[in-house]
This record gives C-alpha cells, sequence and structure tokens, in this order.
C-alpha cells in the first residue's frame, strides 16, 4: 500500500490506509528492534536534522535513535545553542542548515505553524515533533500502535481522555485520529481545562465525573496538567484535582477487566496518576508507548524517505 506523502506535519492528512501503513510498518521496526544488530541501511548517507527549540526526552530520543538505527547522519540543533538565541529568524536558520544539503528536518517548535514555515524553505523531508498546543502526529501515531498491538484493533474502541485537553498537543492530534480510524472518543475534566467548543476535535463526549464515565472505556489517557501553558489556575489545587481526576488504586475497581491506562509523559505521580497505576503490570502501557515512538518514528522516516510501498523491511 503506497504511502504518498512528502511531510509529516498534520495528522489529518493521513487516510485510514496511510495510518495502518505506519503500523504494520512499525511492527516490522519493532522485529528490528529485537535484533542483536538493530540497525538498517537504508538511509545510509542521508542526514537528518534534528531542530528542537523546546526541550523534550522522550520524543528528541526517540527520534535520534531512529534516524541512528535507519543508518542516517544526524544533527542535533537546539535552541539554547542556535543563533536563535542571538536574533535569528528561523527562516534563516533552516536556509543555513539547507547549504549543508540536509535530508530531513524534524522539527519541535512552541510556536503554530512553525514546521510549514520550514517546509517553505527547503527541500528536505519535514516531520512536526510538536508545535504549538495542539499539533504532535507521531505521538498520536504511536499511541495509535500501542492501541493496536495490546487490543488487536482500533475501530469500535471507546477511549477517555482525562485531564487538560484544552492544552494538550496529544489530544490535538490523537483525538483527530482515533475518529479517522473509527473510535469513540470521551474526554472528563473540569470545565477549565475542557475545550469550549468540543466538535472542533471530534470529540463524542463530555464528562465532568470520572467514576460515571470509567466502566465503559476501553483505554484510559489521562494528561499531565500543562501548567506551563496556563495563564491562570483552572481549580483550587493539585490536591483537590488528585481527588476528583487522579487514576487511582481505587478507580481502577471501576475499570472494565481488560482496560488499559496510557500517559504521553512526563508523569506526575500523585497527580493525575497514582505509582499503582502508572507501574501496573497489565493495565499500565506507559512503557509501551515508549517502546512504540521509536517504532513508529523508524516507520515514518522509513517510508518518508526510503520504504517501500508495503511496509515490508529486509
Amino acid at each position: 500500500m503506497a504511502f504518498n506523502h512528502y511531510n509529516l506535519i498534520d495528522i489529518t492528512e493521513l487516510s485510514r490506509d496511510d495510518i495502518m501503513t505506519v503500523i504494520h510498518t512499525a511492527e516490522a521496526m519493532k522485529e528490528v528492534n529485537q535484533r542483536e544488530i538493530k540497525q538498517l541501511p537504508t538511509l545510509r548517507g542521508r542526514t537528518a536534522v534534528n531542530l528542537f527549540t523546546e526541550h523534550s526526552t522522550r520524543t528528541r530520543s526517540s527520534f535520534t535513535l531512529a534516524e541512528q538505527r535507519l543508518s542516517c547522519s544526524v544533527l542535533a540543533v537546539s535552541g539554547s545553542s542556535s543563533s536563535m538565541t542571538k536574533g535569528e529568524s528561523l527562516t534563516d536558520t533552516i536556509q543555513t542548515l539547507n547549504s549543508y544539503n540536509i535530508d530531513l528536518v524534524v522539527m519541535r517548535n512552541s510556536y503554530a505553524g512553525s514546521s510549514v514555515k520550514v517546509a517553505q524553505h527547503t527541500k528536505a523531508h519535514v516531520i512536526s515533533a510538536g508545535e504549538g498546543k495542539h499539533v504532535h502526529p507521531t505521538q498520536a501515531l504511536l499511541d495509535l500502535y500501542t492501541m493496536w498491538r495490546k487490543l488487536g484493533r482500533l475501530e469500535g474502541l471507546h477511549v477517555g481522555f482525562v485531564g487538560d485537553v484544552s492544552h494538550s498537543r496529544v489530544c490535538g492530534s490523537l483525538i483527530p485520529a482515533l475518529k479517522i480510524m473509527g473510535a469513540d472518543v470521551t474526554v472528563i475534566g473540569p470545565q477549565t481545562l475542557l475545550p469550549d467548543d468540543p466538535s472542533v476535535l471530534g470529540i463524542d463526549h463530555v464528562s465532568e465525573h470520572l467514576e460515571e464515565v470509567l466502566p465503559d472505556l476501553d483505554v484510559i489517557y489521562t494528561l499531565r496538567i500543562q501548567l506551563e501553558r496556563l495563564e491562570t489556575a483552572p481549580f483550587p489545587s493539585l490536591r483537590e484535582y488528585n481527588m476528583l481526576y487522579g487514576i487511582t488504586e481505587e478507580r481502577e475497581r471501576l475499570m472494565r477487566p481488560d482496560a488499559v491506562i496510557m500517559h504521553p509523559g512526563p508523569l506526575n505521580r500523585g497527580v493525575e496518576i497514582d505509582s499503582y497505576i502508572a507501574d501496573h503490570p497489565k493495565r499500565s502501557l506507559v512503557l509501551d508507548q515508549v517502546f512504540s515512538g521509536l517504532c513508529v518514528r523508524m516507520a515514518v522516516i522509513y517510508l518518508l524517505m526510503g520504504g517501500n510501498d508495503n511496509g515490508v523491511v529486509a
């Protein structure tokens, strides 16, 4: 199945078939990452630039490993070490990098539209690694892959997002992706953390009462409170938030026997999720998501830059 895309900036540019191509290719990459020699020669001689102007652990490290395991040369450029701290524009920065004949730019930036701007000024492939408040396409893909591997399907799943939906890049990409794949979506949290118009993202149901919704969910996706993006306090205290919306051992009793917990990280233990749940050997997919991130990012780079049409990896 062909994957006819040059860049990956917005998850809504992908069809259901595109997403399944990424998932099946990620499954092949999983096998590569379980070998003793975890490397493919696919992109030998190609150069990737990771242009991260925001702090990141999981996304940056998994992209770097993904590029290296595809035999790509990697140049890391961070906001704190680039000329942008001296006032250089993003356009001038990318044009400078173009002079090295680069092949891929992985872009993480706090400003919406930054990846589109970069794509307008380079012939290299561009992947958004998160930008603004609502875009993070590879996070959405890795989460879909994690659900598919654990639950065996995406269509018909009921996924509940708990917490700071309004300021979440995860929700901004994952909810539309879930709708593309035929899943049902509920968001749960105080009104101050929920979008004014849930229909914009394709949300099916909204609830302020976690206990009422938990028994109906296949996936409970709990979100970190984005304190750095909040202008005012959206609730009285973190303790009260945990009492009302924290995923705790007591609330686990309300879940379906096969329901799973997901979290994009970093975890705030004791706030949105307790350690009992975060480390639960059967329920928690938190570390599965981290490994999925490597496999999916390898798959995306492979398909954009050098892979074949059916996702089969030699």
